[in-house]
């Protein structure tokens, strides 16, 4: 007789990020095993991307930064109460959480449900800042975490991280990688785009940031590289942003594009539910982040055969683009994968937007420039490479295993 699960899957929001997209895909998947399903969102927007329909519950669908700040503190408070009583009302038998909120909520529940928790990014990184909520999460790893059946990072050089730099306490940590359904995202590719004007700007060479414009992202040296590789070498290209993200990095963008003079050539184009037409169409894809885990564009990336230009923002990026990571030189400034093109980290201790606009270029971000550059004229050799290495490159993001390990034991 077939077991029978009912699953939570936890997170903050619904936007378009890794996170809320790797529930869905967990959602979809699960749902064809038969198991039945709710997904629980902290904030539940109007303007959310990601929706699960009948299952989807929501906290509050007022979001935080509309809150007083007695409003919000009362909120965190009453969440682990709502969360115990839904696991209870619905019989929850596994949980999973996406993220370090949604992870602690889930954590002070003590509910006996086999409970799982995921880390997507370098915390040594991320939590660099002090605030309350970084101590909080900082914490929590000596102190709440225990209370997990599992706790999933998403790459090696993560669960190396927290152990290492972030005083881990417990023995519950297992790699899993992200799962993609490479099949779904190679359809959802091949829709075509209505809007001519949009897929107009693929009528010139293209670059694609995919992502959310956050601080982590730091998306200001990817136009500062942009910049550099205009005046290198000016061709005729488009740098094209698809996501949408905090106001003041948004802001910030929109006014650096206009001191550097490329309005002509960069394209903010908000959140799209179907980025994936338009990675297609790009010839490369880049990324400036600060910090990473396993970045799931870069995935979603090489499904679609596109080039990768990105930071050495982890070590969890070789990971993905390299199929022997161990034999690439730690010194290079340029690295060579099958992937794509790896370049220097540009994280420097701290998480801040430049004080003022320039157009000098640091080391970290001529480099980056450098491996756009090198893409760009090498494009369809790193085309094939990818198409080459295709399997190999792909095989352990594969959905089934994955979703069915993260229910699973910790392995011996």
């Amino acid at each position: 007789m077939k077991e029978t699960k009912t699953i939570l899957l936890i997170m903050p929001y619904g936007s378009v990020g890794g996170m809320e997209r790797l529930a869905l895909t967990f959602y979809n998947h699960y749902k064809t095993q038969g198991y039945t399903i709710k997904a629980l969102k902290l904030i539940k927007l109007d303007s959310d991307i990601i929706n699960f329909g009948d299952d989807e519950c929501f906290f509050s669908d007022k979001d935080f930064g509309y809150m007083s700040v007695v409003q919000r503190i009362l909120f965190y408070l009453s969440i682990p109460f709502k969360l115990r009583r839904l696991i209870k009302k619905n019989q929850i038998t596994h949980s999973i959480a996406f993220g370090d909120m949604a992870n602690v909520f889930s954590s002070l529940t003590f509910t006996k449900e086999f409970k799982i928790a995921s880390i997507h990014a370098l915390k040594s990184a991320e939590l660099s800042a002090k605030n309350m909520f970084n101590t909080i999460f900082s914490r929590s790893y000596k102190t709440s975490y225990r209370f997990f059946d599992k706790v999933v990072c998403i790459s090696q050089a993560i669960k190396e991280d927290l152990l290492e730099h972030c005083g881990y306490a417990f023995d519950n940590l297992e790699v899993i990688y992200n799962p993609h359904n490479i099949t779904e995202i190679k359809r959802l590719s091949e829709l075509p785009l209505e809007d001519v004007s949009e897929a107009s700007l693929f009528d010139k060479k293209s670059i694609l940031f995919l992502g959310r414009l956050s601080m982590q992202k730091s998306p200001w040296h990817l136009l500062k590289a942009f910049y550099l590789l205009q005046q290198n070498k000016k061709e005729d290209i488009n740098l094209i942003f698809i996501g949408d993200g905090e106001e003041h990095v948004s802001k910030y963008l929109a006014a650096y594009v206009d001191f550097l003079g490329l309005s002509d050539q960069v394209y903010f184009m908000g959140r799209r539910s179907n980025p994936y037409q338009y990675l297609v169409k790009a010839d490369i894809l880049a990324l400036s982040s600060l910090y990473e885990g396993t970045p799931n564009v870069i995935v979603e990336s090489l499904a679609v055969k596109i080039p990768i230009v990105t930071t050495r923002c982890t070590d969890g990026i070789l990971e993905l683009m390299s199929l022997n990571p161990s034999i690439l030189k730690e010194d290079s400034e340029l690295l060579f994968t099958e992937g794509g093109v790896i370049t220097p980290n540009l994280f420097k201790g701290s998480i801040a937007m430049p004080e003022s606009m320039s157009t000098e270029g640091t080391i970290e971000e001529q480099k980056l420039m450098e491996g756009m550059q090198y893409a760009l004229h090498h494009n369809q050799t790193l085309k094939q490479n990818i198409a080459t290495n295709y399997e190999a490159l792909l095989s352990k993001f594969a959905l089934k295993n994955v979703a069915s390990a993260y229910l699973q034991y910790l392995k011996a």
